[in-house]
């Protein structure tokens, strides 16, 4: 299914899908990203993507129906692209000392402690996308049973590194930050390097697997940082 097409200013559109968020409409997204950077490789100033969609920033007035015609032509078989099979685990220690609101949810849900980190713990997430934070990942996969609103206060400081539940989507800060997320946990990996070239150790479409570690191993780990597994 090809997406939608909407003119947001004389430089800026968007590019919207209709169909449910999933790795099919992440490997057409993907795909259609690819062929904007071709076919568009000297105006392009920058590309974001979404959930659902696909923004650009050109560098130049384009005039809509130019856009039009180009997305009337391209084929759905020009606009796939396969996923990664890398799968990046990081360990994060479920606690009450690093996660402020790990009891208070569980008992929202009406489930233990221990059955809220299995489940949490349990599947592999798709990074979808990069926002809101330099570093922070969007991710899909979460658990029906785990969706929780976001605060209706947000906290005014998150700690680096807290893995948290918003909505239908868990994530990570990669740094200190306020936030109306329900803190369950928190990795000691460093998350975004500014300093790199590319500060980011994952790429779009890559998976994520939470590994639950004690406590103990945590502050070791902070003491003694390494950088993030893969396999």
């Amino acid at each position: 299914m090809k997406p939608k097409f909407k003119q947001i200013s004389p430089l800026i559109c968007e590019f919207e899908w209709e169909s449910n968020v999933s790795d099919l409409l992440l490997e057409e997204q993907l795909g259609f990203k690819s062929a904007l950077e071709k076919d568009f490789s000297a105006e392009l100033c920058e590309l974001r993507m979404g959930f659902k969609t696909v923004s650009v920033l050109f560098s130049k007035p384009r005039i809509d129906f130019e856009i039009k015609n180009w997305l009337e032509s391209i084929s759905l078989e020009k606009s796939t692209h396969s996923l990664p099979e890398k799968i990046w685990e990081i360990p994060v220690c479920y606690a009450s000392e690093t996660g402020r609101d790990l009891e208070s949810l569980a008992k929202t849900k009406k489930i233990s402690v221990e059955e809220l980190i299995t489940l949490h713990s349990k599947p592999l997430y798709r990074l979808h996308f990069y926002g809101f934070l330099p570093g922070f990942m969007y991710l899909n996969g979460l658990p029906k049973t785990l969706h929780t609103s976001r605060k209706s206060v947000p906290d005014r400081e998150v700690p680096v590194g807290s893995v948290a539940i918003g909505g239908v989507q868990t994530g990570i800060y990669p740094s200190s930050s306020p936030g109306g997320w329900h803190l369950i946990g928190q990795t000691p990996l460093p998350l975004f390097n500014p300093s790199l070239d590319i500060p980011v150790f994952a790429e779009v479409g890559e998976r994520i697997k939470f590994t639950p570690i004690t406590f103990q191993e945590f502050e070791h780990l902070k003491r003694n940082p390494k950088p993030p597994k893969f396999r």
